[in-house]
């Protein structure tokens, strides 16, 4: 079940990778008297190149358990419930998120760095851990330091990538350090107090605009320690792809929430506690704001930029746009593409709310999919009205 807050009664009352050249240099490669390469020599040149993915939790695949949301617990929560076994009646996490559900870094199945259809036959390696900070990424020596028990992000990168050839490095980081969550918190609790309920935007709007700097050179340090480690492991920078994304908004405007009159269905039924004017200020500034800062420390950084601001609008929680799953299949033309927020006292657990869900992992997916195999350069990724998705279109990014 999700969060049962009730605000009591009184007035207000409201229910509730361009892919590497780089490939080892066949020093001393023997041939036979016929002139043919003995096949050890090539080995190293056939190798597939890498993608790796480094950074938090909208990159790492936290809520890609969840194909839809749905508030009817039979059946695995209507089918949504990807960890639950129909067979044996049972819900194993793990089938989803593997080991890293055991520390709580969530690395699903469905991940954008696994569900890419490009480049095909390409080895994936998924590094980011959910609520990663940049320091979780920095190297040692700049102040990198070990998260949920897993060393640096960019010291296991250099590591694992020694002697490998490399297409790309994907790299999601910023929101945690801005405090993206304790925002998005303080606006939930907003609208559940039982008395002074009011609106978050202004009280968090300048302060987010105070943070917004700190989170540039948060990205622009972390993009720093990966190139660094990327030439440690023999990769120099131009040899691979570097693209730093933003983050989608999980929450639709003010005027395209299907439960009006901001009343407690937004958090009994919908899972989207919030008032329409902090809506509209998370979706039309916050995340716009964002994502343009990070198009900045791109630029500064020398990486590619993946836009993804507006990736999921029409599919966000509680979007007119989209339903709840029933007791049919969940369908990703129809279906939410945010898992809802929950408290975990119920279903799944509190820190897979207002992230991608099984839906939003797979259209970010073809979002770097599509990047991968274009033009090098800065794109905006948006989806196709009524389409599931496996129809995401790549644009130009905006200059600004």
């Amino acid at each position: 079940m999700r969060t049962t807050w009730v605000r009591g009664r009184g007035r207000g009352r409201r229910r509730i990778a361009v892919a590497t050249a780089a490939v080892a240099a066949l020093c001393g490669a023997a041939f036979t008297q016929g002139g043919t390469v003995h096949a050890h020599a090539q080995s190293k040149a056939a190798e597939t190149p890498w993608v790796v993915s480094l950074g938090d939790s909208f990159i790492s695949g936290e809520a890609g358990r969840w194909a839809g949301n749905s508030n009817d617990s039979a059946g695995g929560y209507s089918g949504t419930d990807r960890a639950f076994d129909p067979a044996t009646g049972s819900t194993d996490e793990h089938r989803v998120y593997g080991t890293s559900y055991d520390n709580g870094c969530n690395r699903s199945d469905s991940a954008e760095i696994n569900s890419s259809p490009a480049p095909a036959g390409a080895r994936r390696l998924n590094l980011a851990c959910s609520g990663a900070t940049s320091t979780a990424i920095l190297l040692p020596e700049n102040g990198g330091s070990p998260f949920k028990s897993e060393p640096s992000q960019a010291e296991q990168l250099q590591k694992a990538v020694t002697g490998h050839p490399v297409r790309a490095v994907v790299v999601s980081v910023g929101g945690n350090d801005l405090g993206f969550e304790d925002v998005i918190v303080a606006c939930a609790k907003g609208f559940v107090t039982p008395i002074g309920a009011a609106p978050c935007a202004p009280t968090q709007a300048p302060e987010v605009k105070k943070r917004l700097p700190t989170m540039r050179t948060a990205a622009v340090n972390s993009l720093a320690d990966v190139t660094t480690a990327m030439k440690r492991a023999g990769h120099p920078a131009g040899s691979y792809r570097l693209i730093l994304q933003s983050y989608p908004s999980p929450l639709p405007d003010g005027a395209r929430i299907r439960y009006p009159g901001e009343k407690y269905d937004r958090l009994t039924d919908g899972g989207c506690p919030f008032f329409d004017k902090d809506l509209t200020w998370a979706h039309d500034q916050l995340v716009p704001d964002i994502s343009s800062t990070l198009a900045s420390a791109a630029r500064e950084s020398g990486a590619e930029f993946l836009d993804l601001s507006r990736a999921f609008d029409g599919r966000e929680v509680c979007s007119t746009t989209t339903v709840q799953a029933g007791p049919a299949l969940p369908s990703g033309r129809t279906s939410e593409w945010v898992r809802f927020v929950t408290t975990g006292a119920g279903q799944g657990q509190r820190q897979e709310s207002l992230h991608p869900n099984h839906y939003g992992q797979l259209a970010l997916g073809t979002c770097l999919s599509l990047h991968l195999t274009g033009t090098p350069g800065d794109h905006r990724c948006t989806n196709t009205p009524g389409e599931g998705p496996n129809a995401m279109r790549l644009g130009a990014a905006p200059t600004n």
